[in-house]
């Protein structure tokens, strides 16, 4: 009898384990890749009677001043946002989301699509009475992602949204597949930066001419809870209710501290530790509508008064098969001896 509950109790706890990894791998970007944080992208939500399409803020970076093939260097703008979740899993693949900015004018050809995307995990400074506001530290991790299909180094880009009506944006979806896992902490926070570097044979001018690439990272959806984020006391304040959408009981999820933009510079064959410079860098706020009045875009009026997050998911990879069966006939083994205990 003891022996037929026992290996009842191992099947259980392997079909248990089993699902648990199947339900959370049925959506992954690869076979066996979970889930460990998730700012969800604004796409069309609806707020106070309204459709919101959310927008972009441009993080692209160029290779000007040489006549290097690859440049020798990129110089341009950058977005970053703050993460922290519960997990001591190592990043191995990404999601987010981005635009090309002012791609809507039939009078000139359609911008190039990205070729090559930066991608940088950060330490974080925090706020302090010197420094104002929280920002990405020094550059514990990079490496440059170039299309294809999903393999370590890689990414692809796939058509979200169709041009928004207010914008007139198509909103484009990511996944790349890191060549080196980022080896993060539990409960500790880190900053993400994630630019388009685009080659140009001259110098760019100021404003950006018509039909040049301008990729812009887009915002989170803040009317859903990230609940695989970190949270307080463990990271204060991490995952909270940041108020309110103005006029509305819709609550306002937030994480940590603000998004930033700051101008950036880089140049791969630098010394290590300088291939990445960053200055400049100033918080960044959702918008109600833009320097040319056009919107509203994220929220109604007010919406502007809150801090913004950035658009992104990060992965790691479930144990391999022998690990879960491991794991199982672990879990098997607790149950045995519970019930010994209780029959003792």
């Amino acid at each position: 009898m003891n022996i037929s509950l026992k290996r009842l109790s191992a099947l259980t706890a392997i079909v248990v384990v089993s699902s648990i990894f199947a339900t959370r791998s049925s959506a992954d970007p690869l076979p066996g890749q979970v889930l460990k944080f998730d700012q969800e992208p604004m796409v069309a939500t609806p707020v106070a009677g309204h459709i919101f399409f959310g927008h972009d803020e441009l993080s692209t970076a160029y290779g000007v001043g040489n006549t290097a093939n690859p440049p020798l260097n990129y110089q341009g703008r950058f977005m970053a946002d703050d993460f922290a979740d519960k997990f001591s899993t190592p990043v191995v693949h990404l999601t987010w989301w981005g635009s090309y900015i002012n791609d809507n004018n039939a009078a000139v050809p359609p911008q190039p699509h990205v070729q090559k995307f930066l991608i940088a995990f950060e330490s974080d400074v925090p706020q302090s009475p010197g420094q104002t506001f929280s920002q990405p530290g020094s550059v514990l991790q990079y490496e440059v992602v170039t299309p294809g299909a999903l393999s370590p180094g890689t990414f692809t880009e796939k058509l979200e949204r169709p041009a928004d009506p207010v914008l007139g944006e198509a909103l484009y979806k990511y996944n790349a597949e890191l060549k080196l896992p980022f080896a993060q902490k539990p409960d500790t926070v880190y900053w993400l930066k994630i630019a388009a570097l685009v080659d140009v044979p001259q110098p760019i001018v100021v404003p950006i001419p018509p039909g040049t690439t301008q990729w812009g990272w887009h915002n989170r959806d803040y009317t859903i809870n990230d609940p695989q984020a970190s949270t307080s006391p463990a990271v204060n304040p991490g995952e909270f209710i940041d108020g309110v959408v103005p006029g509305t009981n819709t609550p306002i999820w937030h994480f940590q501290d603000d998004a930033v933009q700051g101008d950036l510079r880089f140049t791969p064959g630098a010394p290590v530790g300088s291939q990445i410079v960053q200055l400049n860098m100033l918080p960044q706020n959702y918008v109600f509508v833009n320097s040319a009045g056009v919107g509203p875009i994220d929220g109604p009026q007010g919406i502007e008064l809150k801090s913004k997050d950035l658009a992104f998911r990060l992965y790691t990879q479930v144990p391999e098969p022998a690990t879960c069966l491991l794991m199982a006939i672990g879990l098997a083994g607790v149950f045995a001896t519970r019930r010994r205990e209780r029959i003792a």
